[in-house]
């Protein structure tokens, strides 16, 4: 095996964060939390199912109320959101306790419904919902931790449900995906082609 060639490539600095280096593409999602008497909905795109299990993950740290809040109710709700949601994806970041009026009156109008088996929030509109308990908080990556939930139920939209008589690329054509382009892009994702999985492959 040959050594990678290095001819078009450029190294990067690993004590500096390379993720604002490049592209990568990752799911955006909402995690809605209880927060004393009101609530907290907080956007994520480190965020991804553990295995193939009922479980979840999402990467946030100490720092934000997000993560105080699962430590001390133990649950949180995750909601994927529609291409046609991004602004209102955006709103749900506005922290609550240091806005102004305008924008609490803003936050106030943002669609959102209680979870089935929680008082943590969900918004109104997404394809995909999971209300989650939280298993277990796993640190050391620096400041940042991950939060991890076993899934306790789980709606999503009936356009959305894989169907084995549905064509899954016209199916998504109709219904699209948000994709969340780190840093600071987002994508409409309706174009999709099957993945050549090589023979007798399994998961």
């Amino acid at each position: 095996m040959e050594a990678l060639s290095t001819k078009n490539l450029r190294p990067l600095d690993v004590s500096e964060n390379l993720w604002d280096r490049v592209f990568t593409v990752a799911p955006l999602v909402i995690i809605g939390t209880v927060e004393g008497e009101s609530y907290d909905l907080a956007p994520k795109h480190m965020a991804t199912p553990l295995g193939f299990g009922n479980y979840f993950g999402f990467v946030c740290t100490p720092r934000h109320s997000t993560y105080r809040n699962i430590e001390k109710t133990g649950e949180f709700t995750v909601s994927f959101p529609k291409p046609n949601q991004v602004v209102q994806t955006s709103l749900s970041a506005t922290p609550r306790s240091q806005c102004s009026d305008k924008a609490k009156d803003v936050l106030q109008n943002l669609s959102v419904f209680r979870a089935s088996t929680m008082q943590a929030p969900v918004i109104a509109g997404a394809y995909l919902y999971l209300e989650c308990e939280l298993f277990r908080i796993i640190e050391g990556f620096d400041d940042y931790s991950l939060i991890t939930g076993k899934i306790r139920v789980a709606h999503a939209d009936k356009d959305y449900l894989r169907v084995s008589e549905v064509d899954e690329r016209e199916q998504l054509m109709k219904n699209p995906l948000l994709g969340y382009i780190a840093q600071g892009r987002y994508a409409k994702i309706s174009e999709t082609f099957n993945f050549p999985f090589p023979k007798d492959f399994k998961k």
